[in-house]
């Protein structure tokens, strides 16, 4: 049996239906909002999310007190708030899992946050895809303000804010923080290159926080419970919190999973995952979306937080952990993710626009056994030129090849050796976690 860990943004949980407001307040939703309005300090709120350590969710990892406090306390009005819901990383589900779970867990801490800036307005930009889940947000929020936590003057306090959905029109780029702020202002959603930065000036040249679906909906609980309780829910020393890992590819219990951080990802697979799919051999994985590193069976019994991670050179982005087994093509999975990439590209720069397409070609080519020995330096030297680029999108994107190479150049090389996919004959050569074939020179379809 999987060790039973303490559920916190999944404390209400249900298998066929979403929590309601009264069974949300039954669990001590609202209260600490009503504390918090009560005592009047929004310095404490930014200071104890500042203690908690609590690390964005959505990738970054950035400290979300730190973020809280670039916003001088003489900054101008308006305030925004926005929560990022896009959650375009492939493999990465778990924002929608929360939100189908517990609304009024990411309204609260919305609240809470917003309070902690003086947001005057709270925005949540979520995917077009994700219709259901907006809906269910605009239905919930709608209850929240007729329970007086939304509008003027919350629970008979001095604060007030309200809260609308934005669909997004859509694209991967529409995730990344200045993008995302072009895109609610109905501009083209380039990125834009700070300084300066979105809390001094973000919408409409206003102080706008830009926080994650699971980093909002720590709040709560972090001002409830205090900043020691959440530093304590880690297994490992410098880690805070839980974390909702999205467990995807070839394993039995495909899932979203809330675990301490630092958690074993060997656990993760066995014990949580209910282990390897038909008795197979675990490969690689992707730690924490399509933009993060292979991890191969090295790192199996890897401890997963931010810090261990990244002492190894990886990323735990947003936790989405992307399971290969021994039957998997490398070079098809790596060509995979770059068809998505090269595709979602905003084409504001040349190293992105023109470098993802130039990658794209050379592994298609070597997956159809064209490849020559020259494409290895040439993946290589692409792959560092996108870490030139002018956002993070391009050097995510080159993070599994960059890996690839690193950790599989064997299984490159024996594919222009051969002149084939050494895969293809003993199996159907799909890559199962975005469900697709392998594209050949034909392209792909994600």
């Amino acid at each position: 049996m999987p060790k039973d860990y303490p559920q916190v943004l999944f404390q209400n949980r249900k298998p066929d239906r979403i929590n309601t407001l009264d069974e949300y307040r039954q669990s001590g939703g609202y209260s600490v909002l009503a504390r918090v309005l009560e005592e009047g300090s929004h310095a404490a709120v930014k200071q104890q999310i500042f203690d908690a350590v609590l690390l964005g969710r959505g990738g970054a990892a950035f400290p979300a007190g730190m973020k809280m406090e670039t916003i001088a306390d003489d900054a101008p009005f308006p305030r925004y708030i926005v929560c990022n819901a896009d959650e375009m990383e492939p493999g990465t589900f778990k924002d929608r899992v929360l939100i189908h779970a517990d609304p009024h867990m990411l309204i609260e801490g919305m609240i809470i946050t917003g309070y902690g800036i003086l947001a005057d307005k709270g925005l949540i930009f979520i995917r077009p895809e994700y219709e259901n889940a907006a809906k269910i947000l605009e239905r919930e929020i709608q209850v929240a303000r007729e329970a007086g936590y939304l509008g003027q003057n919350i629970l008979g306090s001095e604060y007030s804010l309200d809260i609308v959905v934005h669909r997004s029109g859509g694209r991967y780029i529409c995730g990344e923080v200045t993008a995302q702020l072009n895109a609610l202002m109905g501009k083209r959603p380039n990125p834009k290159q700070p300084p300066p930065y979105p809390t001094e000036k973000g919408l409409w040249d206003r102080p706008t926080l830009v926080n994650n679906v699971e980093t909002l909906a720590c709040v709560p609980h972090i001002i409830r419970n205090g900043a020691d309780w959440f530093k304590s829910l880690a297994l490992t020393d410098g880690a805070a919190g839980t974390k909702i890992f999205c467990v995807s590819g070839h394993v039995n219990r495909p899932g979203c999973y809330e675990l301490p951080l630092g958690v074993h990802l060997s656990e993760i697979i066995e014990e949580h995952a209910g282990g390897m799919r038909n008795d197979a051999a675990f490969k690689a994985c992707l730690p924490g979306g399509a933009s993060t590193r292979f991890m191969p069976k090295q790192f199996y019994d890897i401890e997963m937080d931010f810090g261990s991670l990244k002492k190894e050179g990886h990323r735990l982005g947003t936790g989405a952990i992307m399971i290969f087994d021994h039957t998997t093509c490398m070079v098809a999975t790596a060509l995979n993710l770059i068809e998505f990439f090269a595709r979602e590209s905003c084409g504001w720069c040349t190293p992105c626009r023109e470098g993802l397409p130039y990658i794209r070609d050379l592994l298609a080519r070597i997956e159809a056994g064209e490849g020559e020995e020259a494409f290895i330096p040439a993946l290589e030297g692409m792959s560092r030129h996108l870490g030139n680029a002018y956002c993070a999108f391009a050097p995510g994107a080159a993070a599994p090849v960059e890996s690839l190479m690193t950790y599989f150049g064997d299984e490159v090389r024996e594919h222009i050796a051969q002149k084939k996919c050494p895969f293809k004959g003993s199996r159907k050569n799909k890559v199962a976690i975005l469900g697709v074939e392998a594209p050949g020179r034909q392209g792909a379809k994600t």
